[in-house]
């Protein structure tokens, strides 16, 4: 199931990656900031002009949600909604530090059901269908199945947390819980860490988007981890505000959960 739907956003993906790294290779990139004062570059654009027309020729009855695009909100009544990030981490690209990537999700009814996660740096291709499996295609062209890693000593426990939004929430966290082995990195590869097993939990209590997380929950949820709102709700999407006011978490194990 949904077979078409993850070929063609691969495909898309890894297009917009292309698109992304031509930008990437020319050190004085224009920049624009947004209302919410986030960063918009020709890159982010570019990325997202190749995604939608390759996912609106190949499925123009599905609706669209991107961060780039104007909200149409018609999308509320199809069943299927593709949630797009063409750029996730546009501070990171701006760093150059390699650290962002692209995302593609399909909700059905809600619920996201499909996943990928392009990292145009590494060419590297995560993705995952709903009841399938998470997997990563390397750029060498090797597939293997994703799965989280069973670790739930505090001593020893890898958090992963955003090296451009930090919280108050957050440093009580690793003080209370006196955690060490801290990992900052950018974009939706939080989530990625925790499903190839490199990283155990991520608390994230800032408020993001549907489209930060979207793929990634897909992908999380396949390797084996457990992705919650902060309440312990679950996410859904295509919603009429597109904002995930509650706050989320990744966890590999129950035991993990310390909210």
């Amino acid at each position: 199931m949904w077979k078409e739907e993850l070929e063609t956003a691969q495909y898309a993906a890894v297009e917009a990656g292309k698109a992304i790294m031509e930008f990437y290779k020319n050190v004085d990139v224009s920049v624009e900031y947004k209302d919410d004062h986030s960063p918009l570059t020709a890159a982010d654009k570019a990325a997202n002009q190749r995604i939608v027309k390759i996912l609106k020729n190949r499925f123009p009855s599905y609706a669209i949600l991107s961060e780039e695009e104007k909200d149409d909100k018609s999308r509320l009544d199809k069943e299927c909604c593709f949630i797009v990030d063409p750029l996730d981490g546009t501070k990171e690209f701006l760093k150059r530090n390699g650290q962002f990537t692209v995302n593609i999700a399909l909700a059905y009814r809600q619920e996201s059901v499909m996943g990928v996660i392009y990292v145009p740096v590494a060419e590297t291709l995560y993705y995952a269908v709903k009841g399938f499996g998470s997997f990563v295609k390397s750029r060498e062209g090797v597939t293997k199945r994703l799965s989280t890693s069973r670790n739930t000593e505090i001593s020893s426990l890898r958090v992963v947390m955003s090296s451009s939004h930090g919280c108050a929430q957050m440093d009580e966290m690793i003080e209370k819980y006196r955690f060490t082995n801290l990992i900052k990195v950018g974009s939706s590869l939080k989530g990625c860490m925790i499903a190839e097993g490199k990283a155990d939990v991520y608390y994230r209590f800032n408020p993001t988007m549907e489209w930060d997380t979207a793929a990634m929950q897909c992908i999380t949820e396949e390797a084996g981890a457990i992705f919650r709102q902060m309440d312990g709700s679950l996410m859904t999407y295509n919603r009429e505000n597109c904002v995930n006011k509650k706050g989320f978490y990744i966890i590999n194990h129950e035991k993990n959960l310390f909210i």
